[in-house]
């Protein structure tokens, strides 16, 4: 029983890293819940309704990466195992380039090795056994910095990206988006449920990272369903970039927009509500492009 699964492989990871600084869950209730319907004590009687997620930190102890900290954040689906665990790994001693490579290496890994199976353990073997290479890679290719001149500099770029997931449930995933987007000076939204969409707004680098980041994670589809890209007339180290770019947001900084939850999961929202955000916004012919009918 999926249950009894995920129970068995907490109390194992619990016994293997016993430490807060080791192994830190981030929803002690979830948790409770889970421990109380394997165990029968529930009082719903039912599946718990929220997920377990959790933390594990680890350094490497090898000669040229002694203390290098990783993080895997972990979080289950209901059927985990017989779907894979939202699983990302950060390491703050690789660079953003370095990280997604290695992400998508994990999810792979685990897509052909781990399919069926309790495999947080094999994830945590894993990181250990090739962040390594990552970490003596960057050390025999660390470059040195190319001096530009003004006129070399390429015109910095404005984009807006319209992503479309087929759902956006998790709290791991609706954290990191926010995160993600907020570090990157990003603005835009994010409307979680099913369908999923994310709109992020700025310097063209700074959406192409944020799109990096999020599309190696594990999700059933995620697209860029449409995009816009304005040249600026100024460079990147140009005073009046910021003021440009500004001028061209739609949005007001970066939010998760939630329109009349509805369903049995809550997890469907009211599109009309929806149309009439992104007309306020001056987007409404986003709408179409998403879900092929005009809104109204």
């Amino acid at each position: 029983m999926w249950a009894e699964s995920q129970l068995a492989e907490i109390e194992l990871l619990t016994s293997m890293f016993p430490t807060v600084e080791e192994l830190e869950f981030t929803d002690q209730l979830a948790l409770a819940e889970l421990r109380d319907y394997v165990e029968g004590s529930a009082s719903t009687g039912g599946p718990p309704p929220s997920r377990p997620q959790f933390l594990i930190k680890q350094k490497l102890d090898s000669a040229n990466t002694e203390g290098t900290l990783f993080i895997l954040s972990c979080a289950y689906p209901s059927e985990y195992p017989s779907v894979l665990p939202e699983i990302t790994v950060r390491c703050p001693g690789l660079s953003r380039a370095q990280q997604t490579q290695l992400q998508a290496l994990l999810n792979a890994y685990l897509m052909e090795n781990c399919q069926g199976e309790i495999c947080v353990l094999s994830a945590v073997e894993w990181v250990k056994d090739n962040l390594q290479l990552f970490i003596d890679k960057s050390l025999l290719e660390a470059p040195a910095p190319k001096k530009e001149s003004a006129s070399s500099r390429t015109p910095e770029v404005f984009s807006r990206l319209w992503i479309y997931s087929h759902h956006i449930y998790n709290k791991s995933k609706r954290k990191n988006i926010l995160d993600w987007s907020k570090e990157l000076g990003l603005s835009g939204f994010s409307m979680p449920g099913k369908p999923g969409i994310v709109c992020v707004e700025g310097p063209q680098s700074a959406c192409e990272d944020f799109w990096s980041r999020v599309k190696v994670l594990t999700w059933k589809k995620i697209m860029i369903r449409h995009r816009e890209d304005i040249p600026l007339d100024c460079q990147s180290e140009d005073s009046r970039l910021v003021e440009r770019i500004d001028s061209l947001r739609k949005f007001t900084g970066f939010e998760e927009a939630m329109f009349d939850p509805h369903g049995n999961r809550g997890n469907h929202m009211d599109l009309g509500q929806l149309y009439q955000f992104l007309n306020e916004k001056g987007c409404c012919e986003v709408f179409q492009m998403y879900f092929g009918i005009e809104g109204r």
